[in-house]
């Protein structure tokens, strides 16, 4: 059996057109081709598929009922490959694709969500896909192509990865209720020394390293009652009395009525969110996101 190649699809087109027309010299005007050529290329055509695709004498041209069949069927084809044709066009420009995203729980607090909301309105062709995982665990993950990119409050720039800021996101210190320093203003780090901490561990967040060290500086070690993964589970732990957390201004809308937030004035020290990806990456979807997203913070 024989199988029409790739390469007449030529052929397809001017076959469809001469079923619409049923007239040649019409057909071939449409197809801004002379007569013969057409005559030639539906000639060849029926002797590859081996059957009499039209009737045909002096008077008139008509489908024979094999024609029919595959009029029917190489519509399908063509309208097949149009939408293949948009589809490749549309995920070379950045208009449609598969995001796989990394991402801590934290980020469900803040912008990311009713971001991502936008994009599947303004381009219903990208499809975002969340993976929550440590933020160490992300880099991993970007490593080995298992992520596409890193929604992260570390800048990462190395032979491998690299980092886009994407918005602010400044440090709140929050207190349980009634705590002595919410009265204040602004709250200064070396205040927080004689402080209990509900901290993030150290050993999957540089976020929660990088306070160690600001402590340090500030001649000071947190003295550390608790130690959780999430934001969520450390402002929960807060608003039950345990301690104090470090936290970033997004995530004060968990149970913002609960807690007291007050600005930490620590210039050095702060939150703001990178988007980490890849040095090689290639989609352009990918930056669409990106591109998206950065505009919050303008």
């Amino acid at each position: 059996m024989r199988y029409i190649l790739p390469m007449e699809l030529r052929q397809l087109r001017y076959f469809t057109t001469l079923a619409e027309e049923l007239n040649f010299t019409r057909a071939a005007e449409r197809l801004h081709i002379s007569q013969p050529p057409l005559s030639a290329q539906i000639a060849q055509l029926e002797e590859e598929l081996g059957v009499k695709l039209f009737h045909r004498n002096s008077r008139k041209v008509e489908l024979t009922e094999a024609g029919a069949s595959f009029l029917r069927d190489v519509r399908v084809i063509q309208n097949r490959l149009k939408e293949a044709t948009l589809r490749v066009q549309h995920i070379d420009a950045g208009l449609a694709g598969r995001i796989e995203v990394g991402l801590s729980g934290s980020h469900f607090l803040g912008p990311l969500p009713g971001l991502i909301g936008q994009l599947a309105v303004s381009h219903p062709d990208i499809r975002v896909i969340l993976n929550e995982m440590a933020p160490n665990d992300q880099l991993d993950a970007l490593r080995e192509h298992r992520i596409d990119v890193s929604i992260s409050r570390q800048s990462v720039e190395d032979d491998l990865l690299c980092s886009r800021r994407l918005w602010p996101d400044p440090l709140l210190v929050a207190l349980p209720p009634g705590h002595r320093l919410a009265a204040s203003t602004r709250i200064r780090l070396d205040e927080l020394a004689g402080e209990r901490f509900v901290m993030l561990r150290r050993e999957t967040s540089t976020f929660a390293e990088r306070i160690f060290r600001a402590c340090a500086a500030h001649g000071f070690s947190p003295t550390v009652e608790q130690t959780v993964a999430e934001v969520p589970a450390q402002l929960s732990l807060v608003m039950a009395g345990l301690g104090i957390a470090l936290v970033p201004t997004s995530t004060s809308a968990y149970q913002p009525h609960a807690l007291a937030f007050r600005p930490l004035d620590e210039p050095g020290l702060e939150a703001s969110v990178h988007a980490v990806m890849r040095k090689d990456k290639h989609k352009a979807a990918l930056e669409t996101f990106i591109t998206r997203l950065s505009r919050h913070s303008g």
